[in-house]
């Protein structure tokens, strides 16, 4: 960890990029109807308002020295017990600096979206308020100097999300998907919460620098525990195997939640814990190989299930399980992967957040409708969202020139050079992806028209698409952090130097392996929807049918973990009830029915004593007589 530089000048106010949108939740939240007029409009200026603090930040960040580009700030004395203390303290840095802009540019023009989409809610102004304190809550986590703040603002993520995702909690729906999303991600809380509980164990502090000066010194058991429970908390937030059951009931919320979740802010929170603590991983080759194996389960499992839907926003959640796994399989690697998972995760900001609000324009023309069954022939009738939709399925399929094309391939390299296996994997899904998305578009946009009854599509309004245009720009153009490598210079102070590779496939014969796949899933996909769209689901191979299930990932959790907790409790139950309550019971009865009869026995007569002291008398008299006789 490089030594700080005082915040000073403009990074005096780095803790307004937090505060806004936080002062503006509480406006909104607690000011009731009153602000409903406006809050919107007051909502979408918080973001705003950042992401242009955030950008004059970034630019004198520019012109710093590599040496002073990392600035520390405390803002108060937060926990002070007996000899330690922690403060509350902000780390503006290149990686950071990164997330600013992803969180709060994509996240301004998810508000301004919004303001269309949300038009005609009656709570819209309540929605704003959950918007703008997810956006806190994100900034929190990725501008925290230590893991404690950290934790803060990775457990506002969460509540906010459970917020958003149950947003319209009428629906049974909605509300069974935010709090299974809320209860999943408990799971991986509770890593987080042990990780930093053995931080303060093993180095008595809770700060990043704090954790990387005593890492080397520190047995490989705390190594090896302190990385797989920062991946355990990292496959909650993030949505990667074993804890990916929520995300694609995560649909349920108001499309603007699923591409502010999927693009910007929640499930990139797992790849930023793990970049952040690059320092711990290097120390481990147990944690940073299941950090590995874990990136490309998820990206094979994310893509399966991807070809497998019908509903629009779900093909693109499994979508955003299988990006997010390649990110992951890459922060896995090591240096040579870092800056390349942090790359790619800005580039599917972009291009995962134009097709979910594309999803979302779409929906909006349909009445609501999210089946794609029911879609067809909307590239003539939605111009701009179909123009914009392109710009982001070329991107992710990894279509030469466009962002994802750049850093996917670069994660591919990187996995080949690491493992053969891995890349190989890395591969098969770079050709899964083309096949969905090509399914998703067909579907959609081309073909005959499957439109429900009083159905007319319409092209969305201005204040919707303008965002849709940005994006798309984006999707086309993000591959210019890769010019002259800049984006793994600007990275290199924070996660070390890009390792070389002496051996391994050479990088244009990996690109157009990458590009055959791609052409092949297309075409599959062309082949199979681009003359008939089946009105009704078929059965399918067992395949199918299992990915249709989620492939069975609820079914595998209700079996190894909720079935048999309710056993387990309800056996503690039993035993507490039968067991300790019984042994209680039965000694109070005891005492009570020995105490019952012996109360018997005092009358409160002093014959009935009398009697009594005689008859003892006697008895004494009698035994003395016949001891003596013996």
């Amino acid at each position: 960890m490089t030594s700080l530089a005082p915040a000073d000048g403009v990074f005096a106010l780095l803790w307004l990029l937090v505060a806004i949108p936080l002062a503006s939740a509480t406006v909104l939240l607690v000011g009731g109807r009153r602000t409903d007029r406006w809050g919107h409009l007051l909502g979408t200026l918080a973001p705003v308002t950042s992401f242009g603090l955030g950008v004059v930040m970034f630019v004198q960040l520019l012109g710093r020295g590599q040496e002073e580009r990392s600035i520390g700030q405390t803002l108060y004395t937060w926990v002070d017990v007996g000899g330690f203390s922690a403060d509350m303290g902000l780390l503006y840095d290149q990686l950071s600096a990164l997330f600013v802009l992803l969180i709060t540019g994509v996240g301004s023009l998810i508000h301004i979206y919004s303001i269309g989409y949300m038009a005609h809610d009656d709570q819209r102004r309540r929605f704003f308020g959950y918007l703008n304190l997810f956006v806190a809550a994100m900034l929190l986590l990725v501008l925290a100097d230590n893991y404690l703040a950290l934790f803060l603002g990775w457990e506002g993520v969460g509540l906010a999300s459970y917020l958003l995702i149950g947003f319209w909690q009428y629906k049974n729906s909605a509300a069974v998907a935010a709090k299974k999303a809320f209860l999943v991600n408990r799971v991986g809380d509770l890593g987080m919460a042990v990780a930093i509980m053995l931080m303060f164990a093993t180095f008595n502090s809770f700060s990043y620098a704090g954790v990387a000066a005593g890492i080397e010194d520190a047995s490989g058991t705390v190594q090896t525990l302190l990385g797989l429970l920062l991946l355990l908390a990292a496959c909650g937030k993030s949505a990667q195997v074993p804890l990916q059951s929520w995300l694609l009931d995560a649909m349920e919320g108001p499309t603007p939640v699923s591409a502010l979740i999927h693009a910007a802010t929640m499930v990139t929170a797992g790849v930023y814990l793990v970049v952040r603590s690059s320092f711990i991983y290097e120390t481990t080759s147990v944690a940073s190989t299941a950090v590995v194996i874990v990136g490309l389960v998820t990206v094979l499992v994310g893509a399966i299930i991807g070809c497998a839907k019908d509903d629009i926003k779900k093909v693109l959640a499994g979508s955003t399980m299988s990006q997010i796994g390649y990110m992951m399989l890459a922060a896995g690697i090591g240096p040579a992967g870092y800056a390349f998972a942090i790359f790619h995760l800005l580039t599917h900001g972009f291009f995962k957040a134009n097709m979910f609000l594309g999803a979302g324009s779409v929906m909006h023309a349909m009445g609501d409708d999210v089946d794609m069954r029911h879609f067809g022939g909307l590239r003539s009738l939605m111009p701009v969202t179909f123009l914009t939709f392109v710009m982001g399925y070329l991107s992710i399929i990894g279509f030469p020139g466009f962002a994802g094309f750049w850093s996917k391939d670069k994660i591919i390299e990187a996995a080949f050079a690491d493992n053969v296996v891995v890349g190989v994997g890395a591969l098969l899904a770079a050709g899964i992806t083309a096949f969905y998305m090509t399914r998703l578009m067909l579907m959609t946009f081309f073909g005959e028209r499957r439109w429900r009854d009083g159905v007319r599509p319409h092209e969305s309004p201005a204040v919707m698409t303008v965002p849709l245009v940005v994006l798309a720009a984006g999707s086309a153009a993000g591959g210019v952090l890769l010019i002259n490598s800049w984006i793994v210079d600007w990275l290199e102070p924070v996660v070390g130097a890009e390792v070389g590779h002496e051996e391994g496939v050479q990088p244009w014969v990996l690109s157009l392996a990458v590009l055959v796949a791609v052409v092949a899933g297309v075409a599959a996909a062309w082949l199979l929807f681009g003359r008939r769209v089946p009105a009704t689901a078929p059965a399918g191979s067992p395949l199918t049918r299992a990915a249709r299930a989620d492939l069975y990932g609820d079914a595998i959790n209700e079996g190894l973990f909720m079935r048999p907790g309710q056993y387990l409790t309800r056996s503690l139950v039993y035993f507490d009830n039968r067991g300790v309550d019984g042994a209680v019971n039965g000694l109070a009865a005891l005492v009570g029915g020995t105490s019952g009869r012996i109360r018997r026995i005092q009358t409160g007569y002093v014959r009935s004593y009398a009697l009594a002291m005689l008859a003892g008398a006697l008895l004494l008299v009698l035994s003395l007589l016949a001891v003596n006789l013996t």
